[in-house]
């Protein structure tokens, strides 16, 4: 079992950056895949980014790409997500997940476990 705490939300102004931290607890962290969601208010929880368990492969969001990195510290259990440029649109409650299944579309419904989320907010 996976235990998820995010932290780094906060109110930024448009162009700013943030980045989340994901923090595990537990030895299997390195064994699960990871991902980032995000939900905005009024919204369906959707995929932003993901990794695979070794960090060597990721897949983004197209209205994130180049803008937003995700990453993992397996020696740290610890997963990132950089987040540059922010605009408006990207305010959301950002979730960290865990999960056995990897693809570049992934789903909710395919991570096992989550965290409780920290509230990004983006002034225009």
């Amino acid at each position: 079992q996976v235990q998820l705490v995010e932290s780094g939300g906060g109110l930024v102004q448009a162009g700013g950056s943030l980045r989340l931290s994901c923090a595990a607890s537990g030895r299997a962290f390195s064994t699960y895949h990871m991902g980032w969601f995000r939900r905005a208010p009024g919204k369906e929880r959707e995929f932003i980014a993901t990794i695979n368990q070794n960090g060597g492969s990721t897949y983004y969001r197209d209205s994130v790409k180049g803008r937003f990195g995700i990453s993992r510290d397996n020696a740290k259990n610890i997963l990132y997500l950089q987040m540059n440029s922010l605009k408006p649109e990207d305010t959301a409650v950002y979730y960290c997940a865990a999960g056995r299944r990897y693809g570049s579309d992934p789903v909710p419904s395919e991570y096992d476990y989550w965290g409780q989320g920290t509230q990004v907010t983006v002034s225009s």
